[in-house]
């Protein structure tokens, strides 16, 4: 089984180790189930669908967090490792703070098992600009 639910640790980390005013860019590598798992109102879809269901849903409030998508985009053939990912996005939010306190708002807490549902892994890692340098 892959890897599709955050970890509040790692969530409680990134805010005591790391400035919670500075930006950040969210990688998202995203991996579709054939069809979505059951119980998250998107029985019968797949997995893809689902997660565009997800998508349409966060679309809603994601607004009031900042998150910018910066870059969408197919995975194709991986050249380092065996890893394949079906979709991969790169997401902008100005501050560390607001992309962890989208994880505890009930109203991302509601959608996400739908997006637990529609995918089979997914890895979710936290960046920050290094090049090119501000001025």
């Amino acid at each position: 089984m892959g890897h599709v639910d955050s970890d509040k640790a790692m969530l409680d980390a990134m805010i005591a180790e790391g400035d919670p005013n500075e930006p950040v860019v969210m990688l998202n590598l995203l991996r579709y189930r054939d069809m979505a798992a059951p119980g998250a109102a998107v029985d019968g879809m797949t997995g893809e669908e689902a997660y565009r269901e997800y998508g349409k849903k966060f679309a809603e409030f994601q607004p009031r967090f900042g998150g910018e998508p910066v870059w969408m985009g197919r995975g194709k053939h991986p050249i380092i490792g065996d890893e394949e990912w079906d979709i991969i996005i790169l997401v902008r939010y100005p501050t560390r703070a607001q992309f962890v306190g989208m994880f505890n708002d009930p109203d991302y807490q509601a959608i996400a098992p739908i997006r637990a549902a529609a995918l089979d892994d997914s890895r979710l890692l936290e960046m920050t600009q290094i090049l090119p340098r501000e001025t």
